[in-house]
């Protein structure tokens, strides 16, 4: 399973709507940017209390990316 796939995955698990979850991913030179979007009312499920959710995704994110050995950026758009 690809960091992509994993993270996907994870979000879906998340919100109410899984069907309208998107992701993109951004190839780069140094870290590849992994874009994510959710239906309008789950923005706060996936952000958290104070950001908690993101912080647990992108650590997640930066595990997965270490046994790639690749850096990946998680960016949620509102």
């Amino acid at each position: 399973m690809n960091s992509v796939a994993f993270i996907e995955y994870i979000v879906q698990s998340l919100v109410e709507h899984p069907k309208e979850v998107r992701i993109d991913c951004i190839p780069g030179k140094e870290e590849d940017i992994i874009e994510l979007r959710v239906a309008e009312p789950d923005v706060g499920k996936v952000i958290g209390k104070n950001g908690s959710v993101a912080r647990a995704l992108r650590t997640l994110l930066m595990a997965v990316g270490s046994k790639e050995q690749n850096n990946y950026v998680l960016e949620i758009i509102d």
